[in-house]
């Protein structure tokens, strides 16, 4: 598959930078000219990683999250990349309602939303080195009509 567009950016392990995240990400999914849900989908699904990365990797200590993203004839590829304490089992913390911080306004869906939204989700993590998560959501080119 041809890549036909890429873009990377870092930024702060901050709480207001999520926004940041998803504006930008979806900002660089319009040229494949997405629906709104399509497109909704994308931000809710990067949200939900760089939320991760800076609650779960960066346990609200700051750092620096990674954000890739790479534009297909039909599909974006998004990585977002924290290089803190790493999942010790990514299986446990795919599964729904998991969390590793008991007490808090925590779900443990994050995993579960981005698999939902999103076509394909890869998860590759080392302790103490940090997290990788691949979302993948194709694009629906639909024909248009003529008015």
């Amino acid at each position: 598959m041809e890549i036909k567009n890429e873009m990377h950016v870092e930024f702060r392990a901050l709480s207001q930078n999520e926004a940041f995240a998803r504006v930008v990400v979806g900002a660089f999914a319009t040229q494949l000219n997405p629906t709104l849900d399509e497109l909704s989908d994308i931000k809710t699904a990067v949200s939900e990683a760089v939320t991760n990365a800076i609650v779960h990797g960066y346990e609200n200590n700051g750092g620096i999250v990674h954000l890739g993203a790479k534009l297909y004839e039909n599909m974006i590829e998004i990585e977002i990349i924290d290089y803190g304490k790493g999942i010790e089992d990514i299986a446990a913390a795919r599964e729904p309602f998991f969390t590793t911080i008991a007490g808090e306004e925590r779900s443990g869906m994050g995993f579960t939303v981005m698999e939902t939204f999103m076509d394909d989700l890869y998860v590759e993590s080392e302790l103490k080195k940090g997290t990788k998560v691949v979302l993948k959501k194709k694009i629906d080119h639909r024909e248009t009509q003529g008015e």
